[in-house]
């Protein structure tokens, strides 16, 4: 309605921090021979943020979260969820543990997200927990950590996931968990950034719900998936799927709580993009 009563000559300017192929294929539909301008590649993620994958079970995704969030060095996170409800679950589960969370999603009227971003930037709320839509646009200074309860199962959607910390320059973490079914959505990732993160192995939580050796797993609404050959470990950015012992590793820096010490090694079920 509103591009029918635009005028045929016009100039239109699109911005966005992610260009995904639906996205992309819109742009196409209403602008003429555009100009792209990109200021860093798709596939590029912020070298200051340490990642991380912890290989869960789902129904353990929870607890998961709770080992996390005791590491007290963790002042304020951004949890991202897949759906609406998902993450009015992770709220309600945080507040009755006395950990003060509020959630952003379309449900949710406008003064209730302004009021739950300006609680979460001015540190009355600990944790903010997002679906990607609503969470577009959020700018927040000094934001230390990021946590994909699920993962995305757009590849892009990751890049602008994790963007929201280490910005100006400043450090950040991320972190992701990820069960069997979501195992080709990092491989997916993988394949678009070309680089792999560290698995983190020191947690109580580790799957048991293993893809059996020469067996598909068919994630929901994904074609079924093959295991590949191992791989290195590679410093920067990028999950990979899988468990194992392959490759090396490098330890972060964690704070004086007990809930983030991860220790990284390689990750058999995802490989280096081939330049």
């Amino acid at each position: 309605k509103v591009i029918a009563k635009l005028p045929t000559n016009r100039q239109s300017l699109f911005f966005s921090a992610t260009m995904p192929k639906t996205i992309q294929e819109l742009a196409n539909s209403i602008l003429t021979t555009p100009k792209k301008v990109e200021v860093t590649p798709v596939s590029s993620t912020v070298e200051k943020i340490e990642q991380g994958i912890y290989f869960v079970d789902q129904a353990n995704k929870n607890d998961l979260l709770m080992h996390v969030l005791q590491d007290k060095s963790i002042r304020s996170a951004l949890v991202f969820t897949r759906t609406k409800h998902g993450a009015d679950k992770v709220v309600k589960l945080l507040q009755k543990l006395s950990i003060k969370a509020e959630a952003i999603h379309g449900n949710k009227s406008q003064n209730h997200r302004q009021r739950a971003l300006s609680n979460f930037k001015g540190g009355v709320t600990r944790v903010l927990v997002a679906t990607d839509i609503a969470a577009r646009g959020i700018d927040i200074d000094e934001l230390a950590f990021v946590v994909n309860f699920e993962i995305p199962n757009i590849p892009e959607t990751y890049v602008h996931r994790i963007g929201r910390t280490g910005r100006a320059g400043a450090s950040g973490r991320a972190v992701s968990f990820c069960d069997i079914e979501e195992r080709e959505y990092l491989r997916d990732i993988q394949k678009l950034i070309g680089l792999e993160i560290p698995v983190v192995n020191e947690h109580p939580f580790p799957a048991l719900n293993k893809p059996a050796p020469g067996v598909a797993q068919k994630p929901q609404g994904k074609k079924p998936f093959s295991r590949s050959g191992g791989g290195k470990t590679h410093r920067g950015s990028g999950p990979s799927g899988g468990s194992g012992n392959g490759g090396g590793g490098n330890r972060p820096k964690t704070g004086s709580g007990g809930g983030f010490k991860p220790r990284f090694s390689g990750n058999p079920d995802s490989k280096r993009r081939p330049s």
